[in-house]
């Protein structure tokens, strides 16, 4: 009882406490990371391992099958899914939900190290990436030219637009789709080969051995230092046609122009990115784990108007799918139903104090509540979604209830006649038990929540610490701010006029009505206790009936189409069927109903397999 006596005869020390409460909240506020719902992803880490002109048969025997057997004595794992095909291997590891990612990761690690030596030695190194959802692409630019190739367009990318999408605040990755990078190209003639006595092994050997670029030492005179570097003569296509591979016999220097078409072409022809039929390129850009995501496209989008003064002539620039605006548009609704219920529920408290300055103390109430809550989720590691934010709003009408019930003993006590000072000190004595015991019931009611196990504890958790965060608070206020505030604004009032008169007749009523049907249930108990099973047995029928589901259908203006090919189906001839599948999908865009047709083969954010094809498409702009 001692901290409400404080309270009331020092005000600065519980306007102080509020204050800084709300000081602390708003800090957290702008540190905490924004997402759309909790962090629930199950822990998986992927093995991705490249073998370049190896089939999926060998893949499958040489790469796949020894890192299964590796990481499948790992702790924890839930499931192990594996895929084969021409040239690449990919492994996924599921975890346990109770499994921490990062141990996770670091046991695929050491467990993989340890058969590196076993794999081809033409076999890439295998990379071990941990799959999380923040690493998946929050806005999409896409680079078009009418005057430059993909080619040209990749290289203009890379050198003046990743970067500056790169430096922006939050920005982890940013993702090339449909890059088709410059490489030198040889087309390898067999019958000239054969005929020369050459093999393949010769011609790496000697682009191995030939195209260096080697550091030379350093000439040191009395004024002046130089470097010194052997340059690198091979630039051109001609230039490695006159390299030479081996000398015959006879004395004659084979060249590379005499057994192969050299010429300057793709890393990797078989990419393919087009928006609404038109060849372009697609910049992703993937976000930190802690940063908000709204700020972060926000701060792409800047820098993308300041690309756009910068750009070559006939070189555009734009968004093609941006996944905050769905984001964006349902944390405004919940901001504004927040805002709304706060409103409401101070409306109702008026309405039943009939009093604007006994209504205003626990309308203080709320806004130190709901800030503060911030600070829990900011110390647990949690952010601002949709979830957290529905839990404030829950809150409102929760965290007023300790604060009223001070308020209506301390007025009670006035209209008695005692003066408000001595009135909110006895008030609050009288009832500061009762409000401990409810604020704790609350709690305890609440924050179990967060210790459910599975999907549903882990994306409830944030909701159950925000509310039982927002009502502990509320008792503080109840006991410091709520007595200071009833000893300086209470005032003795009869509610005899008006509206006040009005409701109060009203409630009169009402309590009429609720005493003659409370005597009728008193005598008659069994008809109420049947009129209960009836209830109880109607609910359960319904819980039967209707549909379940975790969450509800959301319309969010993007579909996605996928297509997988037949075992074997060359790039050329998956191209084609989503160019039949864009065709459709085009007229569409013609009439209004969609706003961009991405096509993308084959899907995903790399690789050379080409039995994918993938065709996203976005509604109109709200």
């Amino acid at each position: 009882m001692l901290l409400f006596d404080i309270s009331v005869k020092r005000p600065v020390f519980a306007t102080v406490i509020s204050l800084l409460l709300c000081v602390l909240g708003l800090v957290a506020f702008t540190n905490l990371p924004l997402r759309e719902l909790p962090d629930i992803d199950t822990p998986i880490v992927s093995v991705q391992t490249t073998y370049r002109g190896a089939d999926a048969a060998v893949v499958e025997s040489r790469l796949t099958k020894p890192l299964e057997d590796a990481v499948s004595g790992i702790e924890g794992i839930r499931t192990i899914a594996s895929s084969s095909r021409t040239g690449q291997s990919q492994i996924s590891i599921e975890f346990g939900l109770s499994r921490d990612i990062e141990s996770a990761a670091n046991d695929v690690r050491d467990a993989v190290s340890r058969i590196v030596g076993r794999l081809p030695e033409e076999a890439d190194p295998p990379q071990i990436f941990k799959v999380d959802s923040n690493g998946d692409v929050i806005i999409w630019f896409n680079l078009a030219s009418t005057r430059m190739n993909l080619r040209e367009l990749t290289d203009y990318a890379e050198r003046y637009v990743v970067d500056r999408l790169s430096a922006v605040d939050g920005v982890a990755n940013v993702i090339i789709g449909g890059e088709q990078r410059y490489a030198m190209r040889l087309w390898i003639d067999r019958e000239a080969l054969a005929a020369r006595n050459l093999t393949i092994a010769d011609v790496e050997d000697a682009l191995t051995r030939e195209n260096v670029e080697l550091p030379a030492g350093a000439i040191n005179s009395t004024t002046r230092d130089f470097t010194v570097r052997v340059m690198r003569g091979y630039s051109k296509p001609e230039d490695f046609e006159r390299l030479v591979i081996k000398k015959g016999v006879d004395g004659h220097q084979v060249r590379v122009g005499e057994v192969a078409r050299v010429e300057l072409g793709s890393e990797e022809p078989r990419n393919d990115y087009r928006g609404n039929g038109q060849l372009q390129l697609g910049l992703g850009v993937v976000k930190t784990s802690t940063a908000n995501e709204l700020e972060v496209v926000r701060g792409a989008k800047e820098a993308v108007e300041r690309v756009k003064e910068t750009l070559p002539e006939g070189t555009q620039i734009f968004v093609s799918y941006d996944s905050t605006v769905f984001v964006d548009t349902a944390l405004t609704e919940v901001y504004k139903t927040l805002i709304e219920a706060v409103l409401l529920v101070l409306v109702v408290i008026w309405l039943f104090l009939g009093s604007v300055r006994a209504a205003l103390i626990p309308a203080v109430t709320v806004p130190v509540c709901v800030i503060t809550a911030f600070v829990a989720l900011y110390l647990f590691g949690f952010s601002i979604n949709l979830l957290t934010l529905l839990a404030l709003v829950l809150a409102i009408g929760l965290v007023v209830d300790d604060a009223i019930v001070v308020l209506e003993n301390c007025q009670r006590r006035v209209d008695m006649g005692e003066p408000r000072l001595v009135a909110s000190y006895r008030g609050a004595r009288q009832v500061g038990f009762a409000v401990i015991a409810t604020t704790a019931v609350l709690v305890a009611f609440f924050l179990p929540i967060g210790f459910m196990g599975g999907y549903l504890g882990r994306l409830f958790r944030e909701l159950s610490v925000a509310i039982a965060a927002a009502v502990a608070i509320s008792g503080l206020g109840a006991l410091t701010l709520t007595p200071m505030m009833c000893s300086k604004l209470l005032v003795s009032h009869q509610r005899t006029r008006g509206l006040t008169r009005w409701l109060d007749d009203r409630f009169q009523q009402f309590t009429r009505l609720y005493s003659g049907i409370l005597d009728r249930a008193i005598g008659h108990p069994w008809v109420t206790v049947l009129v209960m099973i009836g209830a109880f047995g109607a609910i359960t029928a319904l819980m039967r009936v209707l549909p379940t589901e975790l969450a509800p259908s959301e319309d969010r203006g993007v579909f996605v189409v996928s297509a997988t090919g037949p075992e074997g189906a060359s790039f050329e001839w998956t191209v084609g069927k989503v160019r039949e599948m864009e065709k459709r999908l085009m007229k569409l865009v013609d009439e209004g109903v969609v706003h961009r047709v991405n096509t993308r083969v084959p899907q995903g954010r790399g690789g050379s397999s080409t039995r994918w094809g993938r065709a996203p498409c976005e509604g109109p702009r709200p």
